[in-house]
């Protein structure tokens, strides 16, 4: 039968301070989490193992409010890699993008997902709320990325080196002299970039990040290094922005923030908790430690959550403002 387990929330003896808690839906979860991915590589004894790490390791135990433990959806992409530790089981499949979902597997109201690369992304850019609305009936996308792991000299590109015409944007997008005019910044672990929509960019090769992002997938690629993919030269030069790139200024206390999301770093020690909040919704994804590659949604409400964490662990928060 289901493990029970008592939490002692309040003062000793009292049946009113006292909530009994079922570890069954917590095991469903974890088994959920790791037998229902499509990893093709990964084997079933792992499976299990994995399974009993997220009951073991990783269980919430919830005063008051719902936790979800979030659901991955594994993407294969042509820059993406075989070796996804130590965040998710290693793959035969070439995996670029794992998606945090909804327990079901539904959309969240940000998206939320890691990014694995062993070679360029195409240089991109997407639009603003008010073209994708009108033309693909979408959210716009506003995104930031969270550097977790950069071979030596791995780039990333953010905005243009210098100011252009949308002319001479379309001409060098399809020589390829773009590549020349891209911003290029070497990354580090640790580092973050906020990308506002219209903001030419490009991901490099040997890199993991964690990008928080507007619930939308409309990109429109200016190049791609001679890939067979379609580009989008039409729309995507209509919404990029043309200037030279200007960092934004580091925000306070986190690590981006927008109309869209805020993003914060939390560092906790074993057994955790943390408090909820009674005005809104957020979001946990624990990027380094013994749970990297889990996340949780904690439901808007009051009291707090203890997540059972083995030794150091560093998780971003985040939420819609």
């Amino acid at each position: 039968g289901p493990t029970r387990t008592s939490a002692r929330v309040g003062g000793k003896g009292s049946a009113k301070n006292s909530a009994t808690h079922s570890l069954a839906p917590i095991c469903r979860a974890g088994l959920g989490r790791f037998l229902k991915t499509t990893v093709t590589g990964f084997r079933p004894n792992d499976a299990l193992r994995q399974a009993c790490a997220v009951v073991g390791r990783a269980a919430t135990i919830k005063f008051g409010m719902p936790v979800h433990l979030l659901t991955p959806r594994f993407l294969e992409k042509v820059w993406g890699s075989h070796h996804l530790l130590p965040w998710f089981p290693d793959s035969v499949s070439q995996i670029g993008e794992v998606w945090l979902e909804g327990p079901r597997g539904e959309p969240l109201p940000l998206l939320m997902k890691f990014l694995f690369t062993t070679d360029r992304l195409s240089v991109q850019v997407h639009p603003g709320d008010a073209y994708a609305r009108k033309n693909h009936q979408s959210n716009g996308k506003t995104e930031m990325w969270h550097i977790l792991r950069a071979d030596p000299g791995a780039e990333i590109a953010l905005g243009l080196n210098r100011a252009l015409m949308a002319a001479e944007l379309r001409a060098d997008s399809e020589s390829g002299a773009i590549e020349s005019e891209l911003n290029r910044i070497e990354v580090k672990p640790g580092d973050t970039y906020f990308v506002p929509a219209g903001t030419i960019h490009a991901i490099g090769g040997g890199v993991v990040l964690c990008e928080i992002q507007q619930q939308s997938d409309v990109t429109y690629r200016l190049y791609d290094y001679g890939r067979p993919r379609e580009l989008h030269l039409d729309r995507g030069v209509e919404v990029s922005d043309l200037s030279a790139y200007v960092a934004p200024a580091a925000p306070l206390g986190c690590l981006a923030e927008s109309a869209y999301f805020r993003a914060e770093r939390l560092v906790l020690e074993a057994d955790a908790a943390i408090p909820a909040d009674p005005a809104r919704t957020f979001w946990l994804i624990c990027i380094e430690g013994a749970q990297a590659g889990q996340a949780w949604q904690v439901d808007a409400g009051t009291g707090t959550i203890a997540i059972l964490l083995i030794g150091r662990s560093v998780l971003i928060k985040t939420f819609v403002p």
